[in-house]
């Protein structure tokens, strides 16, 4: 996470903030008011006019009734985390496609081996993870993350 903060000054002293910022009012997106045009704005993980005309997986799934959770899934799973340059995405994929085996999440799975294939995992590569797993996770979470592979791999 990144913080940075800007501080005013007003007739050479530092600008005291006394207001509270309403939760909508901090939300809101930054207008830019007498900023030097030449300056470069920095950009957090805010989306962009294409992205927010489309919604999120997650806006579709529970958007109506946990906005909060999709905010953190958009902004800081997949605005963040996903993109952090230590792992690649396909490295995150497996990873992320193991911790579900062994947990048996199989609804969360089913979109992470879509994922997982657009990030470069091969079909054969997730088959080989879920048979190797079998024996750290258990046999029947692996017969259930072969059964939504299979799935999956159909609908491909």
């Amino acid at each position: 996470m990144t913080h940075i903060a800007i501080q005013e000054v007003l007739n050479g002293k530092p600008v005291d903030w006394m207001e509270q910022v309403s939760d909508a009012r901090y939300s809101a997106p930054v207008r830019a008011v007498g900023v030097n045009p030449s300056a470069r704005a920095i950009s957090s993980v805010q989306p962009t006019a294409a992205q927010r005309a489309q919604p999120t997986a997650a806006q579709r799934a529970i958007g109506d009734i946990a906005p909060k959770v999709v905010e953190l899934t958009d902004n800081v799973l997949f605005g963040d985390v996903w993109k952090r340059p230590e792992l690649s995405k396909r490295d995150r994929s497996l990873a992320t496609v193991g911790a579900l085996i062994v947990l048996n999440h199989p609804n969360q799975l089913r979109s992470h081996l879509a994922l997982a294939r657009q990030n470069g995992v091969m079909q054969e590569e997730l088959i080989e993870t879920i048979t190797h797993l079998a024996f750290y996770a258990g046999w029947p979470n692996a017969v259930t993350a072969i059964s939504v592979a299979k799935k999956v791999f159909e609908q491909k």
